[in-house]
């Protein structure tokens, strides 16, 4: 697996002169060349990690869109995004490539915050990833199935020892459905309210 990565900017920390190569600015021009570069290493999948989109928003803009098609149509088989701090759709595609080929392509436009102190909606919902990728006989990689687990950073509170612990939303609901209640009725609920956002979210809806 080949793994590349992009990023709008630096948070408005100037890239040093004549040190260009420190960081990979979103550029189409580079992103072809890192991608052809990568290419001719013969990897089974090339994965691209996007740092671009609008902080706190549930939905990818345009941009967003217009570098994904770019990137698939180019030989990226995945891409994965980050920088909203929030969770972000998510789909399977099928790619027609330049030649007329087709293939399998994944996408999330974000992945939210994984470890985070953020306060601002949303920023505590996040997930992990599962997917499922197959190298068939013949060569061909297929994308077979996606899935994800549901996490939620839960904050104890300032002075608290081990202030943030990411919890597993379903195991945590079935502990507490089950009589065992790791976490206050008002977290409980606050995660079954997070959960059923999860599925319109990841949908686009």
């Amino acid at each position: 697996m080949a793994f590349l990565s992009f990023t709008y900017g630096t948070n408005g920390i100037p890239v040093p002169e004549g040190k260009d190569y420190c960081i990979n600015l979103i550029d189409k021009n580079l992103i072809l060349d890192q991608i052809t570069k990568a290419k001719a290493l013969n990897p089974d999948v090339i994965c691209v990690f996007m740092h671009w989109g609008e902080e706190y928003k549930l939905q990818p803009n345009n941009n967003q869109k217009e570098l994904a098609d770019f990137l698939f149509e180019n030989g990226v088989d995945i891409v994965l995004g980050s920088h909203p701090h929030v969770l972000e759709s998510m789909e399977k595609r099928t790619v027609t490539l330049k030649d007329g080929t087709k293939k399998d392509g994944f996408l999330i436009y974000s992945l939210g915050n994984f470890v985070s102190g953020q306060v601002i909606e949303d920023t505590k919902n996040s997930i992990i990833l599962q997917l499922q990728i197959t190298k068939h006989s013949d060569g061909k990689i297929t994308i077979d199935s996606y899935n994800y687990v549901p996490i939620y950073m839960f904050d104890k509170g300032e002075g608290q020892t081990k202030r943030y612990k990411v919890l597993d939303i379903n195991k945590t609901i079935a502990s507490y459905d089950n009589g065992n209640a790791v976490v206050s009725e008002n977290v409980y609920n606050k995660l079954v309210s997070t959960k059923a956002k999860f599925d319109k979210v990841l949908a686009g809806k």
